[in-house]
């Protein structure tokens, strides 16, 4: 299967993208835990493990597993003049700006790793000590710095292949992510979908990762063919979607006709709208309760005459607004946490809302999401929990810990 066609949320999945954790994990320390978007250390080992079965459930329901250090290590392998520019727009992009610097580690990793290697070498970052040919009685930053000090950071958020890129029809955006640390995972896409010869020239591109307004793949659902759901969030703007729609309504062989803009407050507990909204099957939707409450919904067709797009503010409940956009007679919202308020606010920081479904009416969860999990089940959805203690550590569930590449229709 090539390029991409995702057109919904809950159709038979047939590939996914997904990356396994690597040492990267292995640089997060206490003193940058915050800049790297992680509230806690996660043991690497373990990790490694439940991501490994995360993907064995994907491969028990006959998906083809593709990996994001698979893909880019074929692109390079493929077009080998791509090695030192891309080297380059990777230090550049970390903090690497001088002739120099670029040039010394540059020569440092290819003398060193090749092929797969040094694509994860660029992920996990690199420290002043593997440099061996500094000389510190001739600089004084050097003389200064700690041997341990990364030269360029690490990309531990990486692991959520969600939010880099989403897939949209048979299109894509790179988006341009709001915190600096993970905007550089977007290089990765950037490269894959331009110049892989499974997507080169096959995928439409509907945004750009140097464009200036914030976008995250966790904010893009696919409810349908003809409808997109995007979050207003803490991690994407409202100019970002009018960017987007636009490109989107210019595109002839786009099916999509309406989008759907979901205003969810903008924090970080909530941070995306899959991590309180996502679908479960063709008429059934996990979501947060305490959304419910503020949720502003706003309709974006294209527009007619002089202006370029048509945009209201939608009446009405959640489960009707879906109802009547998705074609659906009858549709149910399956609370996070049920009723109880403290059990919703606790399951939903764990992603119970945070589900992947690998067709109509099955989906993966996290297994320490009791309430939510034994919820499902007696609205009928059958549910694959995986261990979760590790994983979990980065704040996202199943559908962030993965990109669907193709998706059959519904």
């Amino acid at each position: 299967m090539k390029g991409i066609h995702v057109c919904n949320e809950t159709g038979t999945l047939k590939k996914v993208l997904l990356h396994r954790p690597g040492k990267e994990l292995l640089n997060i320390s206490p003193d940058t835990m915050d800049r790297l978007l992680f509230d806690d250390i996660p043991y690497l080992k373990i990790a490694q493990e439940e991501h490994d079965a995360f993907a064995q459930v994907f491969r028990d329901h006959g998906v083809e597993v593709v990996y994001l250090e698979d893909l880019m290590t074929e692109t390079l392998e493929q077009n080998p003049s791509l090695v030192v520019p891309f080297l380059y727009q990777w230090l550049q992009e970390g903090g690497v700006y001088t002739g120099l610097w670029k040039e010394k580690v540059t020569s440092y990793l290819l003398d060193h790793y090749s092929g797969k290697d040094l694509v994860l070498k660029t992920m996990e970052g690199v420290n002043l000590k593997e440099i061996s040919d500094i000389h510190p009685r001739h600089s004084l930053v050097d003389l200064v710095s700690d041997p341990q000090e990364l030269i360029v950071p690490p990309m531990p958020n990486l692991y959520f292949t969600r939010d880099p890129f989403a897939s949209v029809g048979t299109g894509a955006c790179i988006n341009h992510m709001r915190y600096p640390t993970r905007n550089r995972e977007t290089l990765y896409a950037q490269y894959i979908l331009h110049y892989h010869n499974d997507f080169k020239g096959q995928v439409s591109f509907y945004y750009d990762r140097d464009e200036f307004w914030n976008i995250e793949g966790g904010d893009i659902l696919n409810l349908s063919p003809e409808v997109l759901a995007i979050g207003i969030s803490e991690r994407t703007g409202a100019e970002a979607i009018e960017a987007l729609a636009n490109r989107i309504f210019r595109d002839e062989n786009a099916s999509i006709k309406t989008i759907l803009a979901f205003r969810i407050p903008a924090i970080r507990a909530f941070m995306h709208l899959d991590t309180v909204f996502t679908a479960l099957s063709r008429n059934q939707y996990a979501v947060h309760p305490e959304i419910l409450k503020t949720l502003q919904i706003y309709k974006i067709t294209k527009g007619k005459e002089k202006y370029p797009l048509d945009v209201e503010e939608l009446d009405g409940k959640l489960e009707d607004v879906l109802k009547e956009y998705t074609k659906q007679d009858h549709v149910e919202l399956i609370r996070c946490g049920g009723r109880d308020t403290v059990a919703a606010r606790r399951e939903q920081w764990s992603d119970g809302s945070n589900t992947l479904a690998l067709g109509n009416g099955k989906v993966i969860v996290y297994q320490r999401n009791d309430v939510t999990n034994q919820l499902l089940r007696e609205h009928g959805i059958e549910i694959i929990p995986i261990k979760d203690s590790e994983l979990s550590r980065g704040r996202g569930g199943p559908r962030c810990m993965s990109m669907p590449l193709y998706r059959e229709e519904l």
